[in-house]
């Protein structure tokens, strides 16, 4: 048996993608996204699934956006207009981050991204919604993912992100979570950890 080394063999055409927003709300029609990061994941010569490039965004709300204080105090973020910020608006920011997954697409041979996350549904519906607001196709599946909620649940009882990182046997830094880099590196972490648990094998001809 020969190990499975593509990321496209691994799971069936599709390059899982690690994503996590931050938003001013819970309903992606009308709250905005203030915050996505993209980490992409490579598989090395073993077999192995590993966290690759970190991409991240600050973004402004959209024009009519609702921003709910609960959110941003829960986010700690004061003011998402902040200059300090340097946040741009959702096509530039959506352009620059789907230019990576776009570019990886075509280098692994895969057919469509697909989004792995923490509650995976959440960062899909918010960015998806953000796509369709400012034209631009999405690379990801539109209602497959990848949820690490599920399956940190399966294999070590745990759902909560802090608990099933370290579950995992991972470090966890409860000052830096809620940012949208720090939390998404750490599902990355956790689902590769997953992944790896059951290496994949194909018949040799």
């Amino acid at each position: 048996m020969k190990k499975i080394t593509q990321i496209k063999d691994r799971f069936r055409g599709f390059l899982p993608v690690v994503i996590d927003v931050e938003t001013a709300g819970f309903n992606c029609e009308t709250d905005a996204l203030l915050e996505m990061a993209v980490v992409m994941l490579q598989m090395n010569a073993a077999g192995h699934l590993v966290r690759g490039t970190t991409f991240d965004k600050n973004i402004l709300p959209f024009k009519g956006a609702n921003i709910e204080q609960s959110a941003l105090k829960f986010i700690g973020m004061e003011d998402p207009f902040h200059p300090f910020r340097e946040a741009i608006c959702e096509k530039e920011a959506l352009t620059a981050l789907f230019k990576p997954i776009n570019h990886q697409l075509k280098l692994q041979g895969c057919s469509r991204a697909i989004l792995v996350g923490h509650n995976a549904f959440f960062d899909l519906n918010f960015v998806q919604k953000a796509a369709a607001r400012c034209h631009i196709k999405s690379p990801f599946h539109d209602f497959s993912t990848f949820d690490t909620v599920s399956m940190a649940g399966l294999v070590y009882g745990e759902t909560v992100l802090a608990k099933s990182v370290q579950a995992a046997g991972l470090e966890w830094d409860n000052s830096q979570a809620h940012s949208a880099v720090y939390d998404t590196e750490k599902t990355a972490d956790l689902f590769c950890t997953i992944v790896n648990q059951r290496p994949l094998t194909k018949p040799e001809y």
